[in-house]
């Protein structure tokens, strides 16, 4: 559609932010090949001295990154020692070389279903199977708890599902979600690593968390769990309350209980593993002020850590939009996280994602208000932003009035958590498919004086 130079400006700046942490750009940025010299992040391995190079991962950035790896490793390299498997969201399969791309999940369904467990299988019998003379490279990316499922024995998926959803409505955190997930698991927290008997592991990490944690990132495959059962317990009982014995199933309180009784055995020898950042929230950010500037403006961070309520960065992005309007001076504002969305409460029909969510606050705000010269964007540098085919939304003049003159109510819409709709109708869907990275959001708030 043809755009206002504000809406143009913020759509290049985000994208600018999106392509910086392009998984295969950066995957080919750590790892270097000269001859019989390979290097991965500093480390350095004699070609020669490899049996062979097993690549395993899961992450919505899996297939970029996997591509990226071969194209550093050489035609030759990949042909005659590399095998792989990566488990990946469905719309990111594509043909590889050796790596074989694994279906895990249905596009936009961001939880686990039998086919990520049966790549997750697949995962552990590749590594269990190597040697000492083997290199194993690990690619995580966001994405992958719900791509790399595995529960105990006689844990079903179903069970691990409910735990899961039933901690998230509950408003447990990332991290207390980990802390019980992996305690039901045979591959969080450290038990991809258990498993492998490779000489020699090393984990590339594209972080999709805030802080860069890496026993959060993909719930910490290659990462040791320093949890315990009866801490996982804890947060069940506090998150449940009363109703916990009923609305947890048997096997997982059984299973914890057993893991927290049993008196701690000597653990297996473990692999030595490094875990490496490179990509991450902060690097789209940096790459989009600079593009931002590039465009002429004086451009802002708002940092990389903005995890508050997305209606609530909405209307905080709106009024810095508004109190700049009168500036002699072209600004930007970009930020970067992963807010929430509060569900309401509504027997009604409702889509939605909580950048969607964002753009759609601002609206309300400004719906009475001059929006000339503004645009605020907001959008999952995936390509996804809910159970959705956009990656996020954006508030301008364009998309108010074209949602004016179809009688479009934003505040309405905002009441049930509506969004996609809203913005289907009014021609405001950033949608870009996926983008073979995931390192979190970018929001961008761009205000043209001279427009």
């Amino acid at each position: 559609m043809n755009s206002s130079v504000a809406v143009s400006d913020a759509t290049a700046i985000w994208s600018a932010g999106v392509a910086a942490v392009d998984s295969a750009a950066l995957v080919r940025a750590v790892v270097r090949r000269s001859g019989n010299r390979l290097e991965i992040c500093g480390d350095v391995y004699e070609v020669d001295s490899i049996r062979r190079i097993v690549v395993v991962g899961a992450g919505k950035a899996g297939a970029g990154m996997g591509h990226g790896l071969e194209a550093a490793l050489g035609t030759d390299l990949v042909a005659a020692k590399v095998e792989g498997w990566i488990n990946v969201p469905a719309d990111c399969v594509r043909q590889l070389q050796k790596i074989h791309l694994h279906d895990a999940r249905p596009a936009g369904v961001n939880e686990p279903n039998d086919q990520g467990v049966r790549g997750s299988e697949r995962i552990l019998e590749m590594v269990a199977g190597l040697h000492s003379d083997d290199l194993c490279i690990v690619l995580l990316s966001g994405g992958g708890s719900a791509l790399m499922p595995l529960p105990v024995q006689g844990i079903s998926l179903s069970d691990k599902l409910s735990v899961t959803r039933l901690l998230s409505r509950g408003g447990a955190s990332i991290h207390e979600l980990n802390a019980v997930r992996k305690r039901i698991s045979r591959i969080k927290g450290g038990g991809l690593i258990r498993a492998a008997k490779a000489g020699r592991v090393i984990t590339l990490v594209i972080s999709d968390v805030v802080g860069d944690p890496l026993d959060v990132i993909a719930s910490g495959p290659t990462v040791c769990d320093h949890g315990t059962a009866a801490a996982a317990l804890a947060i069940l009982e506090r998150i449940t309350g009363r109703e916990g014995e009923s609305s947890i199933p048997v096997s997982v309180w059984n299973e914890l209980r057993r893991q927290s009784h049993e008196a701690c055995s000597a653990e297996q020898p473990v692999i030595s593993c490094r875990n490496c950042i490179i990509g991450n929230n902060e690097t789209a950010l940096n790459a989009a002020i600079t593009k931002a500037r590039d465009l002429g403006y004086d451009a802002r961070s708002l940092g990389t850590d903005r995890q508050g309520i997305a209606r609530e960065i909405g209307v905080e992005l709106a009024v810095l939009s508004q109190n700049a309007h009168s500036s002699s001076r072209p600004l930007c504002w970009i930020g970067g996280g992963e807010p929430v969305v509060q569900l309401a409460t509504t027997s009604h029909p409702r889509k939605g994602g909580r950048n969607q969510e964002v753009a759609l606050a601002a609206m309300c705000r400004l719906w009475n208000e001059n929006l000339k010269g503004i645009a605020i964007l907001s959008g999952g540098t995936d390509g996804e932003d809910g159970p959705t085919d956009a990656a996020g939304a954006i508030c301008c003049e364009k998309v108010r009035n074209a949602a004016r003159a179809a009688s479009l109510n934003p505040f309405d819409s905002l009441a049930i958590n509506d969004s996609y709709t809203f913005f289907a109708a009014a021609g405001g869907l950033l949608k870009t498919g996926p983008t073979d990275t995931n390192v979190m959001d970018l929001q961008v708030v761009v205000v043209r004086p001279d427009e």
